[in-house]
């Protein structure tokens, strides 16, 4: 798998593709026990996440999302044909979930709220669903409770089914509203309590793969790609889908800052996915820097600046709408910190401008190739399903202090999963994952070191959830979820890792 779209090796598909090695020495994989958050500033917060319909289940109790439509409409696109009626059940079992979060050690939980589990029809005028806001109130009542700050993201992949119905969600400037009107209703009811939002988690993912290859919810692409996609226009929507998703957490955040921020005194940011690019030769030098521009400053560069990075606008023209004054005013600076999601790196190969792609998309419009290997050696160990590489993390760190003013940032999600081929007693036992957060904590405790502006740390994940068009093939919990024993829940190894690093015992605990 050298060379393959960024996209198709990110997280939502690489996991469940690569083998299980052991590639580097035991000397190389030691895990010094003296390594714990002791090493990281006073004030650090440590954590995990999750994503509504990833874990909750209770789809009966909520409206409908574009994924449930996804997956009605296009089931063989999830792996192993599975859907996320269940998931892991959390909507039924957060609160032993959250006893076993307080005795790990957790200072946070980042959950996202499900925006048609509180509003059904995606707008405030088509009513609110007061069981949906009870489980979430509930939520964050029982984390208060025992310690653990919730970290709330608004829209992680799942827009309600009834505006893609309506007026096709992102596609249409109505959005800008309706999201807007969602999220004051979630300031407004959760914001005396919660204290940390997130706008969007990865419209860098949510995008390209739902509105250009067609793999992800909710699936449109142009005809050409063979993808079964019945709709879509790959070379015009992403950027479309792109405008308006940037517009709705301008709008936002200027709702929370002007309304809400001042007596909630709480913080919102947006989350972006984002890995090391290294040219594979001197020649892809700037290739590399322009598929970093297309993949992560299609989004970070807006926010920060107020527009998009300069070579997109020079290779997409008239297909990237264009920011007016207003727009690009509201968008400068519309964040208190940047949520990062990094979980490997690639090389680049540049494509040279003259070999014109025989239809335009996005994933052709920045004229690269991406490979996880360079003279057959790959990027990094393998450690789980992911190519580990430590160095990416500190480097894609490095480079948004150097580019992006240096901003406040939480690592929202970082970890590699397993194969779903083993019972719950060989699935607990997870040394490569002990492997792969040890080498990518100590990447964040360097990137601290050099003086990037890092406040906290969430694990992907909590839990084993639905993973997306992998479904359960793939585990990326700290804990094991025995999807055919009642949705037992096992700490695996690496849990207790995290536990006794949370904790700082010097001695190993039991979980």
């Amino acid at each position: 798998m050298a060379k393959q779209s960024f996209l198709l090796l990110s997280l939502l598909v690489v996991a469940a593709s690569l083998a299980l090695t052991e590639p580097v020495t035991a000397a190389d994989r030691a895990v010094p026990q003296e390594f714990n958050r002791t090493n990281f500033p006073k004030g650090f917060v440590f954590g995990a996440s999750s994503a509504a319909y990833q874990y909750e289940g209770a789809p009966k109790l909520r409206g409908k999302v574009i994924w449930d439509a996804f997956i009605r409409d296009f089931p063989y696109k999830i792996e192993d044909r599975s859907n996320a009626t269940v998931a892991n059940g959390f909507y039924y079992l957060f609160r032993k979930d959250i006893q076993t979060m307080k005795m790990m050690g957790l200072d946070v939980f980042r959950f996202s709220i499900s925006w048609a589990r509180v509003l059904p029809y995606g707008k405030v005028s088509g009513g609110v669903n007061k069981i949906g806001v009870a489980f979430y109130n509930a939520l964050i009542d029982q984390l208060l409770a025992n310690g653990i700050k919730p970290f709330v993201t608004l829209h992680h992949f799942d827009t309600p089914q009834a505006l893609e119905k309506k007026y096709e969600s992102f596609l249409n400037d109505e959005i800008v509203i309706d999201y807007a009107d969602y999220a004051e209703f979630c300031f407004k009811t959760f914001g005396d309590r919660v204290k940390n939002w997130i706008t969007f988690n990865e419209p860098n993912v949510f995008i390209p793969q739902g509105y250009d290859l067609g793999t992800l919810a909710p699936g449109r692409c142009s005809k050409w790609r063979n993808n079964n996609c019945t709709v879509g226009n790959s070379a015009t929507e992403p950027y479309i889908v792109g405008y308006h998703l940037l517009l709705s957490h301008a709008e936002a955040v200027k709702r929370y800052k002007t309304k809400y921020q001042a007596s909630q005194k709480g913080q919102i940011g947006i989350t972006l996915i984002a890995g090391g690019m290294y040219p594979q030769s001197n020649k892809d030098k700037i290739a590399a820097k322009r598929v970093q521009d297309f993949m992560f400053g299609w989004f970070i560069h807006p926010v920060v600046y107020g527009d998009y990075p300069r070579i997109m606008k020079t290779l997409v023209r008239r297909r990237l709408p264009k920011f007016n004054s207003t727009q690009s005013e509201s968008l400068k600076g519309s964040y208190d910190f940047i949520g990062l999601n990094y979980y490997s790196s690639y090389y680049v190969i540049n494509i040279p401008f003259s070999n014109k792609p025989a239809h335009l998309s996005y994933s052709s419009d920045y004229y690269g190739n991406l490979s996880t290997e360079k003279n057959g050696v790959p990027i990094g160990p393998t450690e789980g399903t992911l190519f580990s590489v430590p160095k990416g993390f500190t480097d894609i760190l490095v480079y948004v202090k150097k580019y992006y003013k240096n901003p406040k940032i939480y690592i929202t999600e970082n970890g590699t999963g397993q194969l779903n081929n083993q019972t719950a007693a060989e699935g607990v036992k997870d040394p490569y994952r002990i492997r792969y957060y040890y080498q990518h904590l100590s990447a964040l405790e360097k990137a601290i070191k050099e003086g990037v502006n890092v406040k906290g740390y969430m694990a992907w994940s909590f839990l084993d959830d639905f993973e997306w068009s992998s479904g359960y093939t793939v585990r990326y919990g700290l804990n094991y979820v025995d999807y055919g024993d009642g949705l037992k829940r096992y700490p695996k190894d690496s849990a207790c890792w995290y536990k006794n690093f949370l904790l700082s015992s010097g001695k190993m605990l039991r979980c």
